[in-house]
């Protein structure tokens, strides 16, 4: 997994989304092995301390010179785990996905609703809690 090293950014920049995608997907493999859900903790926990820090780096946004929005850090999964060839291939033999990969497409679209949750959270939180004042 890597972000594409032709973009104008910063090598600090690149290593920490690179290294944000590989803890995200470390932490889908714990709890894979674990027979656990990511939407329980501690996994949702360290999911959510993984997208404060993608935020804070200011990769959550599709603007942004490193996209970590949900959309772009599940792609940048699917690739990792094989999963974009393994969906067209099945696509153009019109076959069912392997379990395993079934699998991970379901954990992919855990990751995406987490992210995508927080994310929306995470922008209305001023119009909820204005400073200096009360709702």
């Amino acid at each position: 997994m890597s972000i594409d090293p032709s973009q104008n950014v910063s090598s600090a920049s690149r290593e920490l989304a690179n290294d944000i995608i590989k803890r995200v997907a470390k932490l889908v493999s714990e709890a894979e092995a674990e027979t656990k859900p990511l939407e329980l903790d501690p996994y949702r926990g360290q999911l959510f301390e993984l997208f404060v820090m993608a935020d804070g780096a200011g990769f959550v946004s599709a603007d942004a010179e490193i996209d970590l929005t949900a959309d772009n850090l599940c792609r940048e999964l699917a690739k990792h785990w094989g999963l974009t060839s393994a969906t067209q291939d099945a696509v153009e033999s019109q076959a069912k996905l392997p379990p395993e990969q079934l699998s991970k497409m379901r954990t992919l679209w855990s990751v995406l609703r987490l992210w995508m949750e927080w994310d929306y959270a995470w922008k209305r939180w001023e119009e909820f809690h204005p400073s200096g004042g009360t709702v």
